[in-house]
């Protein structure tokens, strides 16, 4: 009699995580709810959670607060000379007035971090510009955070990391494209027949 053929090994099934434990919890109580969807936003959310706090540490750990690195961020992003008028900076710093970033300017000055010179012609103009050491602070930063991301997705291959990015984006084209809105309307609770009147 010959040896039956060995069934292939399957892959190993992930571990469970807490939004696997969210879904079926709710599951029970909401019997309409799509476990599927429930599962990516429970895990996009708890990604964007995990995201800032890991920001939040790396940010306490080089001694940046975080509207400093933003304002770092806003003049490093303009590229070379990296300077820009306090009007300017303040458009790209979305939420802040002018007053508010004008008081923020000054801790920044006398950390070094940044300038400000008037204008030769007009000493009502004033331009902020990114110093050497605001230049190495943010390198710093950025180099940091890269290393906490890089660590994260450690456990995904290229291929994993690439279709990641790939499926994100689709969500993402949807969502800047207004998308949702000729999306068709959840199905809502199923009243049981207990609540009909």
């Amino acid at each position: 009699m010959r040896n039956r053929p060995e069934a292939p090994m399957s892959a190993a099934a992930p571990a469970a995580d807490s939004a696997d434990r969210h879904v079926a919890h709710w599951s029970k109580e909401l019997d309409w709810m799509d476990p599927v969807q429930e599962a990516i936003f429970a895990r996009l959310a708890i990604l964007a959670r995990h995201a800032s706090q890991a920001r939040r540490d790396t940010l306490d750990s080089d001694g940046l607060r975080h509207w400093e690195f933003k304002i770092l961020l806003a003049l490093r992003r303009l590229g070379p000379p990296y300077e820009a008028s306090p009007s300017h900076l303040a458009d790209h710093l979305l939420g802040l007035t002018r007053g508010a970033l004008s008081a923020r300017l000054g801790p920044l000055e006398e950390a070094g971090l940044i300038t400000r010179t008037h204008d030769s012609g007009d000493r009502r103009r004033v331009r902020v510009r990114l110093t050497e050491a605001g230049y190495d602070a943010f390198e710093q930063h950025v180099v940091l955070e890269d290393a906490g991301e890089n660590a994260l997705l450690a456990v995904l291959t290229e291929e994993e990391k690439r279709s990641l990015a790939d499926l994100l984006r689709k969500l993402v084209v949807a969502a800047e494209s207004g998308a949702d809105a000729t999306a068709p309307a959840p199905p809502g609770p199923k009243r049981s027949s207990s609540h009909a009147s």
